[in-house]
C-alpha cells in the first residue's frame, strides 16, 4: 500500500515556491521585470493565468509552462491540512530584485474563467475533506450539500446501494486514487480486492452504460511510459457517475475504486441496476453542467 503524501512543511513550501518560478523564467523572454501566475482549482478542474511585464512596462499574458502548473498542483496537495482543506486559489508574484510572495486563499471562492460544475467541488471535498467549521456557505452550496447531505467521503463505508440520483447535484462521482505525493505520483490508501471480487467490481463497472465519451486517451498516472491507455468515458448507473480511469486502474494497478462507491456496488450484489434515459441525462448533467439556455 502506498504512504500518504508528507505535508510540505514552511522550507519545502518554499522550495516548490522557487521552483515554480524557475519553470515559468525558463519560458520567459530575458529583461522581464515582474511574473504574476494565478491558480485556481476545484476537485480536477484547473485555470492557470500568467502575466508577465516586459521591459518596456507593458503586461501581456502567456501560456503557463506545464511544468509550473504540475508543482502548483503539487503545492496545493502538500499544503492540505487534515480537516481545514487546502487553498483553491492562489498568486505568485516573481520579481527579479526581491525574492518571491506568495498569496493562498482557503476560503475565498475563486473568480472563474468558468465555474467549475457540481461534480468539480464535489471532488474538491473528496480530494481534501474539511470539517463542518471550515465548510464556507458557498462552497457548501457549490456542492450541492445540506445538513441532511455532508460531506462526500464523509459516510462511513457501507454495503447497501445509495438511492438514485433525483437531480444532477445527488449524482456522487469517486475518488480514482487518494491524493498525490511531492513528486506528483498518485496515492492509494485502499486494501485491495481479492481476484474473485476484482473480476465482480470489474464487470459492474464496464457493464453500466457509458455518458460520456472522448476519442482520445490520457496517460496512466502509475506509468506514465504508457500514453494514451487511459479511457476518457463516464459512466453511471443512476446513482454514481465514474470515469473510465476507476475500471482501468482496477484492472491495470490493483486499485480498488473509491471505499464509498465499492460499498455501493457490493449493496447491489455486482448487479448494475437499470439505467433509464432520464438518469442517464442527470449523470451527463452533473458532469457537463446544466444546459446552456
Amino acid at each position: 500500500m502506498t504512504q500518504p503524501p508528507v505535508p510540505l512543511g514552511p522550507d519545502g513550501q518554499r522550495d516548490l515556491v522557487a521552483r515554480i518560478g524557475q519553470a515559468l523564467v525558463s519560458a520567459t523572454a530575458p529583461g522581464w521585470r515582474r511574473l504574476q501566475v494565478d491558480y485556481r482549482a476545484a476537485g480536477r478542474h484547473v485555470e492557470v493565468d500568467v502575466l508577465v511585464v516586459a521591459p518596456d512596462g507593458r503586461a501581456h499574458p502567456v501560456r503557463p509552462h506545464p511544468e509550473a502548473v504540475r508543482l502548483l498542483g503539487v503545492l496545493r496537495s502538500g499544503m492540505y491540512q487534515p480537516g481545514r482543506g487546502t487553498w483553491l486559489s492562489a498568486t505568485l508574484v516573481f520579481d527579479p530584485r526581491r525574492p518571491p510572495s506568495a498569496e493562498f486563499r482557503p476560503d475565498q471562492e475563486p473568480g472563474w474563467r468558468q465555474a467549475p460544475p457540481p461534480i468539480g467541488f464535489q471532488d474538491e471535498l473528496r480530494f481534501f475533506p474539511r470539517a463542518d467549521r471550515f465548510l464556507p456557505p458557498w462552497l457548501r452550496a457549490r456542492a450541492g450539500l445540506s445538513p441532511s447531505n455532508p460531506q462526500p467521503g464523509a459516510a462511513p463505508v457501507v454495503s447497501t446501494p445509495h438511492p438514485p440520483a433525483e437531480t444532477a447535484e445527488d449524482v456522487r462521482t469517486p475518488r480514482v486514487y487518494d491524493g498525490l505525493d511531492e513528486a506528483g505520483r498518485p496515492v492509494v490508501e485502499r486494501d485491495p480486492l481479492s481476484p474473485g471480487e476484482r473480476e465482480q467490481v470489474l464487470a459492474y463497472l464496464e457493464a453500466a452504460p457509458v455518458v460520456l465519451a472522448a476519442r482520445t486517451y490520457e496517460t496512466d498516472a502509475f506509468d506514465p511510459s504508457r500514453t494514451d491507455v487511459v479511457p476518457l468515458t463516464f459512466s453511471t448507473d443512476g446513482t454514481w457517475v465514474w470515469p473510465g480511469a476507476v475500471a482501468y486502474y482496477l484492472r491495470e494497478h490493483e486499485v480498488a475504486p473509491d471505499p464509498e462507491l465499492l460499498g455501493h456496488i457490493r449493496g447491489h450484489r455486482f448487479a448494475v441496476p437499470e439505467v433509464g434515459e432520464p438518469a442517464r441525462d442527470l449523470a451527463l448533467a452533473s458532469i457537463t453542467g446544466p444546459p446552456s439556455t
